[in-house]
């Protein structure tokens, strides 16, 4: 069986086959369009050979039982065919035509409203080089998917999240690198754990990500419904602001079967794209995201304008986009509603409009739970960031307030939250019970007694005491260490004379 770990260390050394010739921005859209070609030729092949093991070698008898697959692979377009031809001219049209042949094989399943997953990317580009260089560094390319630590078969894979675990992976690489923006878009899988947990889907519900990336914290509040009702009665819906990020999320929905889904690509504040038949916003049961921390250029200008009213509360900075998805994500909740949302610290204090905005959403009585979990958790980012969980229909008129800032486990460049980490938060929210040094439940009046400011060290005192010095202690350990050295330096002193220094 592989792990995760050979596998993330393999694309990295294909990584290799890229640098120095184009960004890293840019070659990861190549590894990861390459992953999924690999990934869904390994389980056409696994299928194809368990089918094989049990009917013998009738190869018409087989062709006809895999057309019964979830998904269709062309005999053409599988990554063994290019493999293959490897050394011939014309890899980068190959393996083009390839992609676009599982696109038309497929239907809609890697398409959505015209736009194709791989339109925004082509490896017969100049961006590799001409002809002959381009040939050569494809050709390396799929060397490396064809090794051994690179057999994505499901006999051999499990259930792994192979394309969401790697795209975390080489963004998280990229991010920690000074990869461009790639941070903004990626959330570590025990945060998208724990923030599945707090929010509990149920079946029936339709849970939406405004700021999806490649779709795995949508994907897990869709298997945590699975998990524990053991249905897939849920629709996914997201909306991702970036092409290449857009295509990532829609290939890794086709890859988990994920067929209940809607991801469009656009910029939600600017142009929210999930729509009712009215044309209004649509309604969620569940709603989720981390978004871009703190963006510039959110859409600032045309806020006050907004035809969905979402700013009615107030317009949030030019320079700080933290609210604006605040208040998107809010005008989404049915009334029943529940949201979590990723946030840096700044949301709970800061004032000017956002201090407004945050006033009006407590004494709307939306506000839940303040999460605070622990610094460098986020690539790209060491701060340490929180978890907004709003409610529509809450009950009573308390938040409350967790301070799990201080309970991780330490890793060489990110902290991490290990299972016990979030095992402890979430029952904390579930019972909903103030807990020393750790949790409190805060009364309305309190916060308002705070000017609405929701810093966590207002509400849950995490101060330790000191213990009291014993001084006489103290001072009878000092005179020991004073007799100690007076003692060796004797011994130093009759050393010396020995050897001949000294009087």
């Amino acid at each position: 069986m592989l792990n995760q770990d050979q596998i993330n260390k393999a694309l990295w050394n294909a990584c290799d086959t890229f640098r120095g010739t184009i960004s890293a921005d840019t070659y990861k859209d190549f590894i990861l369009t390459m992953l999924f070609l690999k990934y869904i030729s390994d389980v056409w092949q696994d299928h194809y050979d368990s089918y094989k093991a049990e009917y013998g070698d009738e190869p018409e008898l087989i062709e006809e039982m895999m057309k019964n697959e979830r998904f269709v692979l062309p005999k053409a377009a599988s990554f063994y065919t290019l493999y293959e031809k490897r050394h011939e001219p014309g890899n980068g049209e190959r393996i083009d035509q390839a992609l676009h042949a599982i696109e038309e094989a497929n239907g809609t399943k890697l398409k959505d409203a015209g736009k194709s997953v791989f339109q925004d990317i082509s490896f017969n580009t100049d961006k590799l080089g001409e002809e002959k260089q381009k040939n050569t560094i494809l050709r390396h390319l799929l060397e490396d998917f064809a090794k051994e630590d690179l057999n994505l078969k499901p006999s051999r894979v499990g259930t792994l999240d192979v394309i969401g675990n790697a795209y975390e992976y080489l963004i998280k690489n990229f991010a920690a690198s000074g990869g461009q923006k790639a941070g903004e878009f990626y959330t570590p899988p025990e945060v998208s754990d724990l923030m599945a947990e707090l929010l509990d889907p149920q079946p029936g519900n339709r849970i939406c990500d405004p700021a999806c990336g490649s779709g795995s914290l949508l994907m897990k509040c869709g298997r945590k419904v699975l998990a524990n009702h053991g249905n897939k009665q849920y629709a996914l819906y997201g909306q991702e602001a970036i092409g290449s990020t857009w295509s990532l999320a829609k290939m890794n929905m086709f890859l988990h079967g994920e067929d209940n889904h809607k991801i469009e690509w656009g910029d939600t504040i600017r142009n929210p794209k999930l729509l009712d038949k009215n044309g209004d916003l649509m309604l969620f049961d569940i709603v989720t995201a981390n978004p871009p921390f703190s963006l510039d250029k959110w859409g600032h200008d045309e806020a006050e304008h907004d035809k969905f009213s979402r700013f009615r509360r107030g317009v949030p900075p030019k320079t700080k986009g933290d609210y604006a998805f605040i208040l998107h994500m809010i005008e989404t909740l049915k009334p029943q509603g529940r949201m979590g949302v990723v946030v840096p610290h700044g949301v709970l204090f800061r004032g000017s409009s956002e201090g407004k905005i945050r006033k009006q959403l407590i004494d709307e009585n939306l506000l839940d739970a303040v999460i605070g979990l622990p610094e460098k958790l986020f690539y790209g980012t060491g701060i340490p960031a929180a978890i907004l969980i709003f409610n529509k229909a809450k009950t009573g008129t308390s938040t409350l307030f967790i301070d799990a800032s201080r309970e991780f486990k330490a890793g060489k460049n990110q902290n991490l939250l290990t299972d016990d980490n979030i095992r402890k938060i979430v029952q904390t929210y579930r019972n909903n019970v103030s807990v020393d040094k750790y949790a409190y439940i805060a009364s309305l009046d309190e916060i308002k007694e705070n000017d609405y400011n929701l810093n966590i060290p207002r509400y849950v005192d995490t101060f330790e005491e000191e213990k009291e010095i014993d001084l006489m202690a103290v001072r009878a350990e000092r005179e020991q260490l004073k007799a100690q050295l007076n003692e060796l330096e004797g011994e130093m002193d009759k050393y010396l004379k020995e050897l001949g220094y000294g009087a």
